[in-house]
């Protein structure tokens, strides 16, 4: 996957939650389904997903895995229309690695909102 200029249009809205040395906590809606469409995104924008092996190869001591959580799932199921909705609270390494992250130095606090609106294409 990659983002280029006449791939499919995939709208990922992102918010600052909180800085730190290194990274940055954030909230992204998904305004489109794409596969892999947030790592893709934030890679694009130089910014990739802590622990990504395939978009970032930025290894986290706390986890073996992507520092990535969905809080919250939204969507209709295709076959009743029902509208379904569930929320999970993040995982121990996950929680393990925002605690190392809050002990180092940050360079700031909470920012405001931002969008990334990249088109992507699978290759």
């Amino acid at each position: 996957m990659a983002v280029v200029p006449r791939g499919r249009p995939a709208v990922t809205r992102y918010r600052i939650r909180e800085r730190f040395a290194g990274a940055t906590l954030l909230e992204c809606r998904l305004e489109t389904g794409r596969t892999h469409q947030i790592r893709v995104h934030l890679q694009h924008l130089g910014h990739p997903v802590l622990g990504d092996p395939v978009y970032g190869r930025t290894r986290v001591p706390e986890m073996s895995r992507q520092a990535l959580h969905a809080a919250r799932l939204e969507f209709v199921h295709p076959q009743t229309g029902e509208h379904l909705a569930f929320a999970a609270p993040p995982a121990d390494d996950f929680v393990a690695l925002l605690a190392r992250l809050r002990r180092d130095v940050r360079p700031g606090g909470n920012m405001g909102p931002g969008r990334a609106k990249p088109r992507s294409r699978e290759q």
